[in-house]
């Protein structure tokens, strides 16, 4: 493994632990050069659909590019990056275990949007804004109003629910 302090290849793995979800194991190293420790991260490298874009083009599918865009939607909101990151599993491990070999980035986009909707009213709707990228300010209000009447119907459901999930409303502010 390539040293990140000054790219020496040689090191020594001085722990081995299985990741909490026991898909991932977790290395500490340390260079046999500069003496730098770090961690490395290993995982089965599962066979993905491709990601059908919206211009018709193909790539592979990329963990990561979920991870990034639910951090921004999160930013300075109460959502853990393992909250984000067990989406981002989740969604991976629904399409290995689907036979498609390839996947609409519209679906995914889907799945993102369910998933930030029941975690945080304004990280959905800041991820909702880029992704179904509103023409103007008449769809933006028109999805907020159908996340109100969401939350509506769910508190209507459940009165005294105790859940922060369901806490998580339109009147927190970024």
């Amino acid at each position: 493994m390539k040293c990140p302090a000054c790219g020496h290849i040689d090191d020594k793995v001085i722990d081995s632990r299985l990741g909490k979800d026991n898909a991932v194991i977790r290395r500490r190293r340390e260079c046999l050069s500069c003496g730098k420790r770090f961690t490395t991260y290993e995982r089965i490298e599962d066979i993905l659909p491709y990601v059908i874009k919206k211009d018709g083009s193909r790539e592979p599918f990329e963990r990561r590019k979920i991870i990034e865009g639910m951090r921004r939607a999160c930013e300075k909101r109460p959502i853990s990056m393992d909250r984000i990151e067990a989406v981002a599993d989740a969604i991976q491990q629904e399409l290995m275990e689907r036979a498609d070999k390839e996947v609409s980035v519209a679906s995914i986009g889907e799945r993102v949007m369910d998933a930030l909707r029941r975690m945080d009213d304004i990280a959905y709707v800041r991820f909702a804004s880029v992704y179904r990228s509103f023409r103007d300010i008449d769809e933006f209000i028109k999805e907020i109003k159908e996340l109100y009447e969401l939350k509506e119907t769910r508190e209507q459901r459940n009165p005294q629910s105790d859940s922060p999930d369901e806490k998580q409303g339109l009147q927190n502010s970024p």
